[in-house]
């Protein structure tokens, strides 16, 4: 075996962390967060504001409460969210007509363009990483992630 290739295999090797399911997902969780970040760094959005756009987009006038059900966030996290979509002017907030203690959210004219730059961005991110799965992987691997996440 050549020199670089020993040098090579002593960096790479992670020994008994190998074993270790929860490691392999934090290193797959890292490499998917950071292609996110860098494909969304023009549009400065993180992967939560895209849901919170989305979510609204398909569900107008959805409370924030609901939102923040759905995304699985506290109420702190998903009205800082709001909050900042607000201030860009990508959401605005109506008081709801039913129960005037909840807020509902819209998608401004601003936060419907910003989408549709988010949803290319989803595509070359997915495209990005189901590229190294087959059409069968993905559907199992869903399944799987699903298990954990539900």
């Amino acid at each position: 075996m050549a020199q670089g290739a020993l040098i090579e295999d002593k960096e790479s090797d992670i020994g008994a962390l190998d074993g270790i399911l929860g490691f392999h997902i934090r290193l797959a969780h890292g490499a998917v967060y950071r292609h996110f970040t860098e494909t969304f760094a023009e549009l400065g959005l993180t992967q939560k504001q895209v849901s919170v756009l989305w979510l609204v987009a398909d569900h107008p006038g959805i409370s924030q409460i609901e939102v923040g059900k759905r995304l699985q966030m506290d109420r702190a996290t998903t009205m800082t969210i709001v909050n900042r979509l607000q201030d860009r002017e990508y959401l605005r907030r109506q008081r709801s007509e039913d129960d005037g203690r909840k807020q509902e959210l819209f998608l401004t004219a601003e936060g419907e363009a910003t989408l549709v730059g988010a949803k290319s961005c989803i595509a070359e991110h997915e495209a990005w990483l189901k590229s190294r799965f087959s059409d069968k992987e993905i559907e199992k691997l869903v399944e799987l992630l699903a298990r954990i996440h539900d």
